[in-house]
């Protein structure tokens, strides 16, 4: 369960990036952020009002450290992303975010001393090589990779935050419940993103909050990103990681930069080429490769329950 779990959080994600590089080109990226949590908030506080009320002690007993989190992972990956999607492309910014298994497995093994196994270590590796050919097969193609920028390191800076944001998870209350935790955040991310939004309308004297003529599209896109990406990869990726720890978890990120090239290929009508179908099973080989042991461990244990 927690594979499939983690599965489709990181597929809603690469949903995320053609999402993202789409509406950017309609709504203003702060004010796209802004309305992302903020309708995320509403949703999850209506979904889930029992969960939260319920454990609001917990919650706010240790709001310094969730909104850490919230800062992480609802303000600084996914705004970053946005506007650095504004000058540079969605392939480089997936294969940006493939990185964070190997920094996650940095992050453990310095700050939480972390023993990393040649296993996971091979399966990091086998998965890298998957995305590193589809990178190297879509700059054969035309696609390229647009000249290093401010974009690039705006996406960069989205993948450290995500990566941190991982590594953290494991301390985070176990008391809460995955759907508290992230309808919590989800305020806590709103809360801190409307002072950014008004400061950058103050500096830069932009009050438009869209970019273009506004129609159907960015409706659309908004709510896929407050259903997919924002509430089910949330609550998911979080039940995921609690299920199998952060080690084990981060190599699903790998299926983003997958799963927005397939993405792109069926809403975008881009061409499916032999080397996607070359990466997929390198990136599964690779998940595989730091599965296998947590699946004969549970195997184990169920049999002696048996």
């Amino acid at each position: 369960m927690a594979y499939l779990l983690l599965a489709l959080a990181a597929i809603f994600w690469g949903g995320n990036y053609v999402a993202g590089h789409i509406l950017v080109q309609y709504i203003n990226p702060y004010a796209l952020s802004l309305i992302r949590w903020g309708l995320t908030t509403l949703l999850m506080f209506c979904l889930y009002w029992k969960s939260v009320k319920k454990e609001w002690g917990f919650l706010v007993e240790h709001t310094g450290m969730n909104a850490l989190y919230a800062f992480l992972g609802q303000v600084s990956f996914p705004l970053s992303l946005y506007v650095g999607l504004q000058y540079t492309s969605a392939l480089n910014a997936a294969i940006y975010i493939s990185s964070t298994p190997c920094i996650v497995l940095l992050i453990n093994a310095l700050f939480f001393r972390e023993k990393i196994s040649a296993r996971n270590m091979a399966g990091v590796f086998i998965s890298t090589a998957g995305v590193i050919y589809l990178a190297i097969s879509n700059v054969g193609e035309g696609g390229g990779f647009s000249r290093f920028g401010i974009g690039d390191i705006l996406t960069i800076i989205s993948a450290l935050s995500w990566a941190f944001y991982c590594a953290l998870l494991r301390l985070k209350d176990r008391r809460v419940t995955n759907t508290a935790f992230v309808g919590f955040s989800s305020l806590l991310g709103t809360i801190i993103l409307i002072p950014i939004y008004l400061l950058y309308v103050t500096l830069s004297g932009n009050h438009s909050v869209f970019v273009s003529t506004p129609s159907l599209l960015p409706a659309l896109g908004a709510l896929y990103l407050v259903i997919f990406p924002s509430w089910l990869s949330y609550v998911f990726w979080n039940k995921g990681v609690s299920m199998i720890g952060t080690t084990r978890s981060e190599i699903f990120t790998h299926l983003i930069p997958l799963s927005g090239g397939l993405l792109s290929i069926l809403l975008l009508g881009d061409k499916l080429h032999f080397y996607h179908i070359v990466s997929l099973v390198l990136i599964i080989a690779g998940i595989a490769c730091c599965s296998v042991r947590q699946v004969k461990t549970a195997i184990a244990i169920a049999d002696k329950k048996g």
